[in-house]
């Protein structure tokens, strides 16, 4: 069997149950370009959108750490709050750019694949760690890609960034001719908008590396014909055995159905045909309930058990066919059969009577079936 799998394709998309496996494993397709796209915009966008607010606490800090009062000459415990006071500064004006950037890795790492949690992507394997397959896996198809994506990717950012100082040139010059502080600001909002043009250069690669990856993913989760078949048979059992079974539940079902037949009133019959044992008690029923029922060999063997334990059995064809193609085991009789089923009740219970000599011998009454709940064989 392995031989076959190895020389058969794998031709097959991954099965449901193939995929939620694969999940289980830590295996999902995931896009390192994408994660660095997310982080290089966020980071590029949050200094343009907070570069400000970041240059001005920058400011405060410098200026609050290089200018000292006589006073705090002498203070020992100046430098310390110091410190602590331009940590705080510093902290509360990197936290915007920092919560930006936290948000975008995560969400470029769950692009695609969504989120999951496996502890056996961690897991330590041995195999990682042979160093013949670790050649292998350097001088691989997926290396050589890999390979081409770095340079593709290291070409595509110097083309822009060629472009951006072509078309920022004259500006750049100009600079020399301004004052300082003018100079520092232009420069500043200059290099935020390049890094930030150059951060966008990675859409492109995204956009060509996401569809590569769901692709390659899907193809590594690819299955034969032979590993589909073998796990529909995994998962839905073989025929034979689930044949097998069907036979133990309905004999089990069977034997806990005959072990109520001696509860019953009354077994109504159709006698080569059908059998159906009724039991009815007032006070814990709202109509009789039919607790066994079968045909042939089961007809005869409810007939039987109910002739061992003295229960009344009624020769009643066509009612015996209405109640057994009507009701279930288990269950209340049909409304439509309440007038029927209450007429064999009270028959049986005038039978006995009279066979304790408490009256006359009753005669088998007519019982009245609905037409829609007939059934002639």
């Amino acid at each position: 069997m392995a031989e076959d799998d190895n020389s058969q394709e794998k031709t097959e998309e991954a099965t449901p149950r193939r995929l939620e496996k694969a999940k289980e494993d830590g295996q999902t397709a995931r896009s390192k370009e994408l994660a660095t796209m997310a982080v290089l915009i966020a980071g590029a966008g949050g200094l343009l959108m907070f570069g400000t607010h970041l240059g001005a606490s920058l400011e405060a800090i410098m200026r609050d750490s290089f200018t000292l009062e006589r006073s705090a000459i002498f203070d020992t415990r100046h430098m310390s709050v110091q410190l602590i006071a331009s940590a705080k500064e510093a902290a509360w004006a990197l936290s915007p750019i920092l919560v930006l950037l936290l948000i975008a890795a995560i969400a470029g790492s769950i692009g695609i694949g969504g989120l999951l949690f496996s502890g056996k992507a961690i897991a330590p394997k041995a195999n990682r760690m042979d160093p013949i397959k670790g050649l292998g896996r350097m001088f691989s198809a997926r290396s050589l890609i890999e390979l081409v994506k770095a340079i593709a990717k290291v070409g595509l950012v110097m083309a822009i960034a060629i472009l951006i100082l072509n078309a920022r040139t004259e500006d750049l010059l100009s600079i020399a001719n301004e004052p300082a502080i003018p100079a520092m600001e232009h420069v500043l909002w200059t290099l935020g908008w390049s890094f930030f043009l150059l951060a966008c250069a990675t859409i492109i690669i995204s956009l060509i590396d996401v569809p590569f990856q769901i692709f390659d993913h899907q193809k590594k989760l690819r299955m034969t014909k032979q590993e589909v078949k073998d796990e529909y048979k995994d998962s839905e059992g073989k025929p034979e055995v689930k044949g097998k079974i069907r036979q133990l539940q309905r004999e089990m079902s069977q034997r806990r159905m005959m072990q109520d037949v001696p509860t019953a009133d009354v077994v109504i019959t159709n006698p080569t045909h059908y059998a159906v044992a009724l039991k009815y008690d007032p006070d814990a029923m709202g109509a009789p309930m039919v607790v066994a029922k079968g045909n042939d060999q089961t007809a005869f063997k409810i007939m039987e058990i109910a002739r061992e334990h003295k229960v009344e059995i009624l020769r009643t064809p066509p009612l015996t066919r209405a109640v057994y193609h009507n009701s279930d085991i288990g269950e209340e009789i049909p409304d439509g059969l309440y007038m029927a089923i209450a007429q064999v009740l009270a028959y049986v219970f005038q039978l006995r009577q009279f066979r304790k000599g408490r009256g006359e011998k009753p005669g088998m009454p007519d019982f009245p079936i609905p037409s829609s709940m007939r059934r002639d064989v």
